[in-house]
């Protein structure tokens, strides 16, 4: 049973727009490649798995996708913690994805 488009999915979609667009500001100007690519990988597949859940037959399917989403949220956040922490952004550029925390 699909379920109906809702504010995750398009908060998720913005949010990995959002990711993209840091990762490829970290790229060129810092010249640092591991470390933003795992934070591109986190910060996507929250939307992806979000969208996935949206397409679970079963409520145990959608349950577990939105809980992928949900630790890939906080791993994401941990990427940005840390390029905040070592001057790859700026305090306001955490801000603007994740919220004030």
């Amino acid at each position: 049973m699909e379920r109906k488009e809702n504010v995750l999915d398009e908060k998720s979609f913005e949010f990995a727009v959002k990711t993209v667009k840091l990762y490829k500001k970290i790229i060129k100007e810092e010249k640092e490649y591991v470390l933003p690519k795992q934070f591109l990988r986190s910060g996507t597949s929250i939307g992806a798995n979000v969208a996935e859940a949206n397409g679970a037959i079963l409520t145990a399917d959608f349950s577990s996708k939105v809980s992928i989403a949900y630790k890939e949220s906080l791993e994401t956040k941990f990427w940005l913690r840390l390029f905040e922490a070592t001057d790859y952004i700026e305090r306001t550029e955490f801000e603007e994805m994740f919220g004030k925390s």
